[in-house]
């Protein structure tokens, strides 16, 4: 996929050491479930991409500047549900990336992609109540916040709460389109 600054490709094996990249920053994994401290404990990343996509419940990119074509992050789908038409949306940034604006650029891509290439209704977002950086960019991208799961998961011991938020297809409509450069 390519908007006006940013070209999304779908994450491959020899991605590992982007992948990597991110994912072995303890800044960047802070309110995530994964961190992998070594290349080869990111295969199991890797693993999971590639499960998504054969399994058919999800799908993830690569994030790249369309100019330098660095790699900034990566971004997708997950927990697809085809019966009730919705899915999980997930994005991270590598941290010399954050704070330029990539998250208002790169998610209406992964909104036209799940809106019109996977027939979503819905398209949900989970942040740790704590990731307030997050829920802020979710808020500036048109989701809803729709309420909180208390103590719903654990990380490192501590009971930790899960805010959810959602974009309808019909709210997309109206918001996001081709013409309207935000991509």
């Amino acid at each position: 996929m390519t908007g006006n600054n940013y070209i999304l490709k779908e994450i491959e094996a020899h991605d590992i050491t982007k992948i990597h990249a991110g994912l072995s920053d303890p800044e960047i994994t802070k309110y995530y479930d994964v961190h992998f401290a070594t290349l080869e404990a990111t295969k199991e990343q890797m693993d999971w991409y590639k499960s998504l996509k054969l399994e058919g419940t999800g799908i993830w990119w690569g994030i790249y500047d369309k100019k330098t074509k660095e790699f900034c992050g990566a971004g997708g789908f997950n927990g697809l549900d085809r019966t009730h038409k919705k899915a999980e949306i997930g994005l991270w940034l590598l941290k010399e990336f954050w704070g330029k604006g990539i998250l208002t650029k790169v998610m209406p891509l992964l909104f036209e992609y799940g809106f019109t290439k996977l027939g979503l209704n819905r398209i949900e977002g989970f942040v740790v109540s704590e990731n307030t950086k997050c829920k802020k960019a979710l808020e500036k991208i048109n989701f809803t916040y729709e309420g909180t799961m208390r103590e719903c998961e654990i990380k490192n011991g501590e009971k930790i709460n899960v805010d959810f938020y959602s974009i309808l297809k019909s709210e997309w409509k109206n918001l996001y389109t081709i013409e309207n450069d935000l991509y």
